[in-house]
This record gives C-alpha cells, sequence and structure tokens, in this order.
C-alpha cells in the first residue's frame, strides 16, 4: 500500500471536494429542468455530532 504524504492528502481532498461542488451544477445544465435556485442548508446531525451543509436545487 503506498505512503500518502500530507501534502497529497490535502490535494486529493481538495479535488474530491471542487469536484463534488462542480458535479451536480454541470447536471443541471446538461438536463432539460436546468431552471431553479441552489439553496445551502446548514443543520445540526446528532448523529455525527456536528454541522452539515445540504445543498438544494429549488425551482
Amino acid at each position: 500500500m503506498t505512503q500518502t504524504t500530507r501534502r497529497q492528502f490535502l490535494i486529493l481532498g481538495a479535488a474530491a471536494a471542487s469536484a463534488a461542488r462542480l458535479a451536480p451544477t454541470l447536471a443541471a445544465k446538461t438536463s432539460a429542468h436546468a431552471g431553479g435556485r441552489r439553496v445551502l442548508t446548514l443543520v445540526y446531525d446528532k448523529g455525527l455530532g456536528m454541522m452539515r451543509a445540504i445543498d438544494r436545487l429549488v425551482p
């Protein structure tokens, strides 16, 4: 198994976060129902014990 350095871990994490942020936008642009507005809601998740962001597409 390869060893991941701290720098590689941060780069991979940033790439994954940007891909997760970009993928729904690209999917919305290519679909027929591209209209709507994105709403970001922060909620407290008791199971995780921390705040969690929920991103929704509202028509």
